[in-house]
C-alpha cells in the first residue's frame, strides 16, 4: 500500500527556503507531485515530476522551487527558494501509477499524505 508521508515544514521568513521531503514506496508508483492548500482556498498544483524526472510546474512556484526524485531512497523532494507570504499553506505529497507525463491533474493522483505546514510571514 502506497501512503505517502511528509515532513519538512516549518516556519521562514520572506525570501528564505525550506526543503520539503516525502516518502512513498511503491515499484507501482510513475508520477508523484507537490499540492497545496491556503486557508480558505481550494487545494492547487505546484510542481510534477514522472517517474522519469520530467518535472512540471505551476506558474506560480516556476523558477522558485525545484521538484526531484531519488529513486533509491523512494523519496520525493520540493526545494523551494525565495519564498513568499502567499506560499503559506499545507503542502501535500501524492502519487499515482496511472500517469505517464508530469501533471498538476489532482483526480490523476491516488495516493495523499496527510499534509506539512509551510508559513511564511512578511
Amino acid at each position: 500500500q502506497v501512503q505517502p508521508r511528509e515532513s519538512g515544514g516549518g516556519s521562514v521568513q520572506a525570501g528564505g527556503s525550506l526543503r520539503l521531503s516525502c516518502a512513498a514506496s511503491s515499484a507501482s508508483i510513475t508520477c508523484m507531485g507537490w499540492f497545496r492548500q491556503a486557508p480558505g482556498k481550494e487545494r492547487e498544483g505546484g510542481a510534477g515530476i514522472s517517474r522519469g524526472g520530467t518535472p512540471r510546474y505551476a506558474d506560480s512556484v516556476k523558477g522558485r522551487f525545484t521538484i526531484s526524485r531519488d529513486y533509491a531512497k523512494n523519496a520525493l523532494y520540493l526545494q523551494m527558494n525565495n519564498l513568499k507570504p502567499e506560499d503559506t499553506a499545507t503542502y501535500y505529497c501524492a502519487a499515482t501509477s496511472q500517469c505517464i507525463i508530469p501533471t498538476l491533474y489532482q483526480p490523476a493522483f491516488t495516493h495523499w499524505g496527510q499534509g506539512t505546514q509551510v508559513t511564511v510571514s512578511s
